[in-house]
This record gives C-alpha cells, sequence and structure tokens, in this order.
C-alpha cells in the first residue's frame, strides 16, 4: 500500500491545486487594499498595463493579460464608467478599440504605488521569497504556453 505522499494523485502533490488555491488565496489579499482606489483585482491589472504605456489597443491589452476579449471588454467599459480610461477607435485601425488614461486614471497610479507594499506587509513573507516565487511562476506561465 503507498503512502498518500508517494500517490501521484495525491491533492497536495498537484501543481494545479496548489497554483488555484494559492491565487485565490493571495488575490483575496488585494480586495481590501484595492477596494479605497474603487478597483477589483482584474481592473487593477488593466490599469498597471494602462500605467505601462497607454493608449493601448484592447486586443493588445487581452494578449498581454491573458484575458479573453469577452471577459476583457466589460473591465474596460467599468474602467470607462468610472472616469479612469476613454475608449475610442483606433485611429490606425477604425475596427480596433483603442484604450487611455484620463487625467483621473493617470493621476490615480499615485495611490496605487502603495498597494505593492501593501501587500508584501500582509504575506508577511521576505519581499526576496516572493521575488523568487513570482520568477518561477514566470517560468511555469512560459512552459505552460510553450506546451500547447
Amino acid at each position: 500500500m503507498t503512502t498518500a505522499t508517494a500517490d501521484p494523485l495525491a491533492l497536495d502533490r498537484q501543481v494545479c491545486f496548489a497554483l488555484a488555491a494559492a491565487s485565490r488565496s493571495v488575490i483575496s489579499l488585494y480586495r481590501p487594499v484595492l477596494e479605497p482606489l474603487g478597483l477589483t483585482h482584474p481592473q487593477y491589472l488593466v490599469m498597471l498595463a494602462l500605467w505601462e504605456r497607454s493608449p493601448r489597443r484592447a486586443g493588445d491589452l487581452s494578449d498581454e493579460l491573458l484575458l479573453e476579449p469577452a471577459t476583457l471588454s466589460p473591465l474596460i467599459r467599468r474602467l470607462e464608467s468610472a472616469g479612469l480610461v476613454a475608449i475610442a477607435r483606433d485611429a490606425d485601425d477604425a475596427r480596433a478599440l483603442s484604450v487611455s488614461l484620463t487625467d483621473a486614471g493617470a493621476a490615480l497610479r499615485e495611490q496605487a504605488l502603495a498597494v505593492p507594499g501593501r501587500i508584501v506587509e500582509r504575506l508577511g513573507l521576505p519581499l526576496a521569497d516572493l521575488e523568487h516565487a513570482r520568477d518561477v511562476l514566470t517560468g511555469l506561465l512560459e512552459a505552460s504556453r510553450a506546451a500547447r
């Protein structure tokens, strides 16, 4: 008879379970930190991408954030309703949407600068450990993309 730790089907040996559970748990820590900014975690990710470069095509955002257009579109619309982004037809391609920060969206970046530190504080782990975990997860993401 095999022990649970040697069982290849043991839940605690599954990468998929560890990733899913850790993802839900860590993302839940963001909720109270992002609430004062008026952002959900998915909206925060969109804003992070736009703070790096704005304007951007919606398709480019979809690709970078690994979100289906049908998932991204409502996020962008809610950000537009909140006055944080503006949506227009792309100047180079009328079929594409261009998403750009409004002045309010650009200004929100200053408040958002506190988010990473608050999350590190809430997790209570050394920054070096979190950076290592991020790097390992980035490698895992790249490997899973290559495996498709």
